[in-house]
């Protein structure tokens, strides 16, 4: 029963504004079915094979979020069932995702991810690459994607400063997007950032998703 009261806990922290994902990737199925039995019913994977294994497994009314790097040769998987995917890092990919939600005759809500992080490791666009793409006519052409908000991750540092302003930074960002480029869109909204180690500074910068994983599952 400690995954149960983990997710409790957490659920007792976490503002009532802010989605809490569980991070179940690597988990087995009966640890998910803990969770969903306790009433959460909101899940991240980072790998589509897995996420799309568990789809077939678990019960249907699952909100699945892919929340790993995603390779365009991957989407395929999760196209059919996906609620949202937090990591599009590229123009590349977003077009594929358009065309395989099309395939599924389905409109697959995305965030786009920025590098926010002093770790080169990390994937994301940058605001002109961003600005870019989302100013061009190629752009305009996609019409089975939906760009609800951002998503970053910080350095994984002990300097929660520097976590701190990272986060702001994707805030920044955000609210730049929104005036720019979706200012009349209502569902452009979400910003994903925060995972266990840092999860509370996100909330306090602004988070409206956080994605967690060894504080509900314990570690890996």
């Amino acid at each position: 029963m400690i995954i149960t009261e983990n997710i409790q806990k957490l659920l007792s922290e976490i503002p009532g504004n802010v989605k809490l994902i569980a991070v179940s990737k690597t988990k087995p199925a009966e640890q998910i079915v803990e969770v969903y039995n306790f009433g959460h019913k909101i899940f991240g994977e980072n790998r589509a094979q897995e996420l799309s294994e568990k789809f077939k497994l678990l019960p249907k009314d699952i909100e699945w979020h892919m929340i790993g790097h995603l390779q365009t040769n991957k989407v395929k998987y999760i196209a059919p069932f996906v609620y949202l995917i937090h990591g599009v890092d590229s123009f590349k990919l977003l077009q594929f995702i358009d065309k395989e939600a099309a395939k599924c005759n389905r409109i697959i809500n995305c965030l786009l991810q920025f590098h926010i992080a002093k770790e080169e490791t990390k994937f994301g666009f940058d605001m002109n690459e961003s600005s870019q793409m989302l100013g061009s006519s190629d752009f305009g052409l996609l019409q089975n994607i939906n760009i609800v908000g951002v998503m970053g991750m910080a350095t994984l540092t002990e300097n929660t400063q520097l976590v701190s302003d990272e986060f702001r930074e994707l805030v920044y960002i955000f609210n730049q997007l929104k005036k720019t480029y979706f200012s009349d869109k209502t569902d452009f909204k979400e910003i994903s950032m925060g995972m266990s180690g840092d999860y509370k500074i996100a909330i306090e910068e602004g988070a409206t998703m956080v994605r967690i994983g060894s504080l509900i599952f314990g570690e890996r």
